[in-house]
């Protein structure tokens, strides 16, 4: 099968989206399936075709003002990777596609709901949400707050994966340790997390915490704190330390295979529901201001049993979710698809 995947970005950039994109294809093609990603340019070095582990590369170089319409131009002038997928599949970005949806009807598309705009949700992304819905054949959603932020209907639901690996150990760390590992932006909760460190470092002054990630708040908390920026295979650091300040999915899921316990903070009643309807709520801390996971930091420092209690529990639920059945939860969607 061809499947034509549309994501807005695309590894070698580093996001959760980019990387959801990317295992799903290295499995799809490992089944045997041919894909191809259409993507932008972000970067003037980057090559605007390539393979990539098997996966055919197009980035699109956005020279108007307009995005849509260097995207629809762009496409109009190679409609023929639409015309031979069997599956077009649009991560977020069905608006890509959306005149081709008309002029291509009998195309199988579908469409997978990643995370959400900012908040307050503003009417136009709703509306964007829904025409996608409504224009899909079927969708996949990353979390069940979007059906109930968005009002969609799911045809899927599921989280994201890991990679489960038979060699995975736990290493010894120092308990009085912490990583962060993400965007510096609102959405991750940076701010809270680096100003519970200062809060804990009142009472354990040699806390020791590592921030590992980019974005528009670097110069901000880098007054304070080391930022050792992107990474590659930035999981690898939940290793190294006792606790993981994540509060975005794949992260989560992430340190909870390396069994380490999660401390995620909201700011808003969007993200409250976006980490307390998860299935895996009940195995993470989960805080709304810097002195409450503070509070709770101490508390699992000094009552150790309960702490790995919880990372047990886990450990048992993200290694069933792994990106082998997420891949085929995929094919299940496209399949019922071809069912029709």
């Amino acid at each position: 099968m061809k499947i034509l995947f549309f994501s807005r970005l695309f590894y070698p950039h580093i996001g959760g989206v980019e990387k959801h994109v990317l295992e799903i294809s290295r499995l799809l093609i490992k089944k045997g399936h041919k894909v191809c990603i259409i993507t932008e340019k972000y970067e003037n070095n980057l090559k605007s075709q390539e393979a990539i582990e098997g996966v055919d590369v197009y980035r699109i170089d956005i020279k108007n003002k307009s995005k849509k319409l260097s995207v629809w131009s762009w496409l109009f002038k190679n409609v023929n990777l639409i015309k031979d997928a069997d599956v077009v599949h649009c991560h977020d970005v069905f608006f890509w596609y959306l005149p081709f949806r008309f002029l291509v009807p009998f195309k199988k598309v579908y469409t997978t709901f990643h995370g959400y705009e900012s908040y307050p949700l503003k009417s136009k992304n709703i509306l964007m949400h829904k025409i996608a819905e409504i224009l899909s054949m079927g969708n996949i959603c990353i979390g069940d707050f979007i059906k109930k932020w968005y009002g969609t209907k799911p045809t899927y639901m599921t989280y994201g994966g890991v990679n489960i690996a038979t060699s995975d150990k736990r290493q010894a760390t120092s308990e009085n340790s912490a990583v962060f590992i993400g965007r510096l932006d609102e959405q991750t909760g940076i701010r809270t997390y680096v100003n519970a460190v200062k809060q804990i470092r009142k009472k354990i002054p040699d806390f020791k915490f590592a921030i590992i990630g980019d974005g528009k708040l670097k110069k901000e908390i880098n007054k304070n704190f080391k930022v050792l920026g992107f990474q590659k295979n930035p999981e690898k650091y939940f290793s190294e330390y006792n606790f993981a300040f994540v509060s975005r999915y794949l992260s989560i899921l992430e340190a909870m295979k390396a069994r380490k316990l999660v401390f995620a903070v909201y700011d808003n009643p969007l993200k409250e529901d976006y980490l307390r309807l998860a299935p895996f709520s009940k195995y993470i801390i989960i805080s709304n201001s810097p002195s409450q996971l503070t509070s709770k930091v101490h508390y699992h420092i000094d009552n150790p049993k309960k702490k790995e209690k919880i990372i047990e529990g886990a450990y048992s639920w993200v290694k069933k979710n792994t990106w082998y059945e997420m891949t085929n939860t995929y094919l299940k969607l496209w399949k019922k698809g071809f069912a029709r």
